[in-house]
């Protein structure tokens, strides 16, 4: 039987964490003033780092959700969901961050957001829940960069404080709203410096770079990021790529399935992530990253590896 490592490191999570309502299937989009009865729905966590919160706490890996709050009827049940790290989230005198989506036959979806208390996540909030110094191995993901617009603001001293603290920093942009742009690539160019890590999808790490290939790409990113630093491409059905200073990395995936798509990329970081806390290689890391997305995205309700399969793959190694 395989034994679990033990690790004192810590995954700490923060950015955009909502409540998701889920509702399936949208065949065509309703006339106005009319009504749709859709099969199923699911009200669920949800946000890039509700998601991969979601699948640590499945994985059983150390970690913290560090975030904020608002005051309504949904924030106690959001807190709920992360009990140990909600004792610690700030509360804003807003409403909570919401998504309702609706899926597609064709597995896309279409989400409406409103903003709520992640534009209101600060610096501050964040610095304040995790601690003063690292412990060997301790990463900080932030996703939602351009969702959490009041932490964006500030996120080169962010990054740059949890580097002096001694923390590995990996980031999980998503797309941003308005579209990819110089200016916005300009204040890119200003905390890459200090990642450690970028988790991207294929077409966000085109669009950060500004180019038309994927090699051409991360090896623009990764000229601006902090030393020994490595860009991940999350390319859905054909695995992961991962660039380093002196290496290239390829994972393909399993044929799954497809039930739902929601999350999968975030899934891929609570996989990939947990192995770097754990000390493993960035290959095995991207084993488990597309074996926790597989196992997602091909389950309803969703289901993540057990510890056992995921440490099985060290021993194939």
């Amino acid at each position: 039987m395989t034994t679990k490592p033990q690790t004192r490191a810590t995954l700490y999570v923060t950015g955009n964490i909502n409540v998701d309502l889920i509702m399936s299937t949208l065949h065509e989009w309703p006339k106005k003033g009319t009504e749709a009865m859709l099969e199923s729905s699911s009200l669920r966590p949800g946000g890039s780092a509700g998601n991969c919160a979601l699948a640590l706490s499945a994985l059983g890996s150390p970690f913290r959700l560090v975030a904020n709050q608002g005051n309504d009827q949904f924030s106690g049940w959001l807190a709920g969901m992360f009990p140990e790290s909600a004792s610690r989230w700030p509360t804003c005198d807003c409403e909570t961050s919401l998504t309702f989506g609706v899926t597609h036959p064709d597995h896309e979806r279409t989400f409406f957001s409103n903003q709520g208390h992640i534009v209101r996540l600060s610096m501050q909030d964040v610095l304040g829940q995790i601690p003063e110094t690292a412990q060997d191995g301790d990463w900080v993901l932030l996703c939602g960069t351009w969702l959490c617009t009041a932490l964006y603001a500030d996120y080169p001293q962010l990054l740059a404080q949890l580097k002096q603290r001694g923390y590995q920093v990996a980031v999980d942009s998503g797309w941003p709203p308005e579209d990819w742009s110089d200016a916005l690539r300009e204040q890119a160019a200003k905390w890459l410096p200090f990642c450690d890590a970028l988790l991207l999808n294929e077409v966000e790490t085109l669009g950060l770079a500004d180019a038309v290939t994927l090699d051409v790409a991360a090896l623009t990113l990764l000229e601006q990021m902090a030393d020994n630093a490595f860009c991940v491409a999350k390319c859905g059905p054909d695995g992961a790529r991962l660039w380093a200073n002196s290496l290239t990395l390829h994972q393909h995936a399993e044929p799954v399935g497809v039930v739902d798509t929601i999350g999968a990329g975030d899934s891929f970081n609570a996989g990939f992530l947990s192995a770097l806390i754990y000390g493993l290689p960035p290959a095995t890391a991207l084993q488990w990253g597309v074996r926790v997305a597989g196992c997602a995205i091909s389950s309803s309700p969703r289901r993540y590896p057990d510890w056992q399969s995921l440490f099985g793959l060290v021993e194939k190694i």
